[in-house]
């Protein structure tokens, strides 16, 4: 039997395409380095992106009709305080003003003074039944409160 010699194959591109492949990939190297230098390099400049605008939200809750888990959302109050409103409001009746949750136990003067600029002001039922604007009788109602 004979020797069996190994057989070279051929190279996949010829020298002359290797070297227009290299040539590329160096340029576009090149290219890519130049563009990070010019984004800031090392320096880690901020991109437009994070110098966007934060969204503000405002967020309101009615606590003659909000459930617990949209009262866990106030400041202060965990899930106890939020079941203990909607229990007191359940038992008592709605809230006549926003000094009224301080009758639920956990909510002090502090607690409501937190959570006001969150509260949704409740009008007063007789300033609205004797023709006031609801949004003039809740803002009377409850700026002392």
């Amino acid at each position: 039997m004979g020797s069996a010699e190994p057989t070279t194959k051929p190279p996949l591109l010829n020298p002359r395409d290797q070297l227009s492949v290299w040539t590329l990939t160096a340029a576009l190297l090149l290219l890519l380095v130049a563009l990070w230098c010019y984004r800031g390099g090392m320096q880690g400049k901020v991109i437009a992106i994070d110098r966007a605008e934060p969204l503000q939200a405002e967020f309101l809750v009615d606590v003659n009709r909000a459930e617990w888990p949209e009262l866990i959302q106030l400041p202060g109050v965990g899930p106890v305080l939020g079941e203990r409103i909607v229990a007191h409001r359940q038992e008592h009746g709605e809230f006549e003003s926003l000094q009224g949750l301080t009758a639920v136990d956990g909510i002090g003067p502090k607690t409501l003074d937190a959570i006001r600029p969150y509260l949704i002001p409740i009008p007063d039922r007789q300033a609205v039944a004797q023709g006031g604007s609801s949004l003039e009788a809740a803002t009377t109602n409850n700026k002392g409160s």
